[in-house]
């Protein structure tokens, strides 16, 4: 399966770090095709210019800068979202990074503003691998974030609805290293197992 690994950390020896060697490693085992697409050392631009906003419901221009992001999401079958949770939600790199791709004509049509509709039919799988500074009780009392976002908006870009998965690892800051350890073994199993 090709499979579209999004990761956003900024830090190269960060917890994240291990977690995505191990998870590759899983990927691979299991035979996929990988396009790690890491924003940060990509340089991704997350901002949204005022001219990226006036064309951004014209499907002819809005892609224009982000192509070759637009062609690695419609190349994937799956999709792997990367990230750590801060102040309750996704960093403002992935946040930029899906405002700006998952745009009119390329994740949903918009012809018809009473009933957009998906277009991304290339997606059979969403997993999301996701840190919490915080307990799973206080995320939730927050709404959770980071897992609706991998567990209903992201699945619901692809035309017939995708499968998901969600590894989550709450209070990651006062985790024990046996707890941290087994987190990054349970993400390299769940990742070859991905299907």
């Amino acid at each position: 399966m090709k499979v579209l690994y999004l990761y956003c950390h900024p830090l190269p020896e960060s917890f994240h770090a291990a977690i995505r060697v191990e998870a590759l490693a899983g990927l691979g085992e299991a035979g996929h095709e990988v396009d790690l697409c890491d924003l940060y050392a990509e340089g991704f631009n997350p901002v949204m210019s005022e001219e990226e906003r006036r064309r951004y419901h014209d499907t002819s221009r809005n892609q224009i800068g982000i192509e070759s992001y637009v062609a690695r999401l419609r190349a994937a079958e799956a999709v792997v979202v990367q990230f750590p949770t801060w102040c309750f939600g996704p960093p403002a790199m992935l946040k930029g990074f899906l405002d700006k791709v998952l745009a009119p004509g390329v994740s949903f049509d918009i012809s018809d503003p009473q009933n957009v509709r998906p277009l991304l039919g290339n997606l059979k799988l969403v997993a999301g691998i996701v840190t919490y500074g915080r307990d799973r009780l206080r995320a939730m009392a927050m709404g959770d974030p980071p897992r609706k976002l991998v567990m209903r908006y992201l699945p619901r870009s692809a035309t017939v609805k995708a499968r998901a998965q969600y590894h989550a690892l709450y209070h990651m800051n006062v985790a024990s290293e046996a707890k941290r350890k087994g987190f990054i073994a349970d993400i390299r199993k769940a990742m070859a197992r991905l299907r």
